[in-house]
């Protein structure tokens, strides 16, 4: 009666640890139960190098979302990001989405700046204006070649 008193113990204790365990996991690797409280945004940029899945939206330097999928669209052959913004940021149509560089190593991340419409995005709209982000490469190699 003893040694099964002790392994129900010990398996209600293994149990608690791997209840933890996931916890921690979902809440350390970010990840959202129920669709949390963003909604999807998309942007059309020329070019999209550098910029990665998960990385940070700002607006006024405080991160609003993050990037949940880059693809090319086959008939224009433009990049569509799709991004998850908080709830609480309005955005309206003359909103303005740019590639930026953070830092020396150069991660790069997407700057939103308000528009001054009153026409507000809804979920699944589309920023019309973007700037995509400058290529050092490529200005380096231009301005190597006297293309400049």
């Amino acid at each position: 009666m003893k040694r099964a008193s002790i392994e129900t113990m010990v398996g209600v204790f293994v149990l608690i640890g791997l209840t933890c365990v996931g916890y921690l996991t979902i809440k350390l690797g970010k990840m959202e139960w129920f669709g949390g409280n963003n909604y999807p945004i998309y942007a059309r940029f020329a070019s999209v190098s550098g910029l990665t899945i998960g990385t940070h939206v700002e607006m006024a330097g405080v991160k609003i979302g993050k990037v949940e999928s880059i693809s090319l669209e086959p008939q224009t052959q433009i990049a569509l990001v799709r991004m998850q913004i908080q709830n609480h940021v309005v955005l309206t149509d003359e909103a303005i989405a740019s590639i930026k560089t953070a830092g020396l190593i150069g991660d790069k991340y997407i700057k939103l700046s308000a528009g001054g419409s009153d026409n507000v995005l809804k979920p699944g709209d589309t920023i019309m204006e973007t700037e995509s982000a400058l290529d050092l490469e490529e200005l380096i190699g231009k301005f190597a070649f006297g293309n400049v």
